[in-house]
């Protein structure tokens, strides 16, 4: 049994058992709007927040050997606004060196080729940059249905059904899971779902059967380092 309490914001002291910790923790990024308006701050200026908690959370990943995280918001079309700080932060992600200096590949799922080119250029560089890197993974859920991702499947299926490649006798639920986005990842086993709605938004909807779910009832912008490890009690608790 270890005591995580040495870190820098931390002021409890924490018990985490290094034997039960989840192998694939995705987070729902949510309350940035309610964040700004109750403190009379620009959107602006909570995204940075917003984006800065996601590196602390990839960082306390990272610390704790976490192989996967994934992180998802619930906007399902970024506004224009959103779609130039999330430029600006891939932008600076590609050149964070915690990224490269531990080897974090790093994956985008949903549409997103379909969001303006400014976007989808340090996107691709980075998928491009990281795709042999292979100590930890990092997911963005960027224009992402889980409900989409499970109709595309199907699709896919659908074609491979045409082409001779299968027989509907063939499909089950292996086969569905090889044609998801998320196909190579293990599913979540815990999710955190930050904000103050008790949803899970579909996220990660044909992997999430067995997934332990912790509402915080914390919005983003306030979401610490401490409210991640006490997530990470609760799946050890329940």
């Amino acid at each position: 049994m270890g005591i995580i309490n040495l870190w820098e914001g931390v002021k409890s002291k924490i018990q985490l058992s290094s034997q039960n910790l989840p192998k694939h923790v995705a987070i729902i990024v949510d309350g940035c709007e309610e964040h700004a308006q109750k403190n009379n701050i620009t959107l602006q200026d909570v995204y940075k927040t917003e984006f800065l908690n996601i590196k602390n959370a990839i960082k306390v990943g990272t610390k704790l050997n976490i192989p996967l995280l994934t992180f998802f918001s619930r906007t399902t079309k970024p506004a224009e606004e959103e779609i130039d700080q999330l430029v600006e932060f891939f932008s600076l992600l590609l050149n964070w060196g915690h990224i490269h200096n531990n080897q974090i590949k790093i994956s985008v799922l949903g549409k997103w080729y379909n969001l303006p080119q400014r976007l989808i250029e340090p996107i691709k560089k980075i998928i491009s940059d990281t795709k042999d890197y292979d100590k930890q993974f990092v997911n963005f859920c960027i224009q992402y249905s889980g409900q989409e991702e499970i109709v595309d499947a199907c699709k896919l299926l659908t074609q491979q059904v045409k082409l001779d490649k299968i027989t509907p006798e063939n499909i089950d639920k292996a086969l569905v899971k090889e044609n998801i986005y998320a196909s190579y990842f293990l599913p979540p086993d815990l999710l955190i779902v930050s904000g103050k709605k008790k949803t899970t938004g579909g996220l990660l909807l044909w992997d999430s059967t067995n997934t332990k779910i912790h509402f915080t009832g914390i919005n983003w912008p306030e979401f610490g380092r401490e409210d991640f490890l006490k997530s990470l009690v609760f799946f050890q608790s329940n």
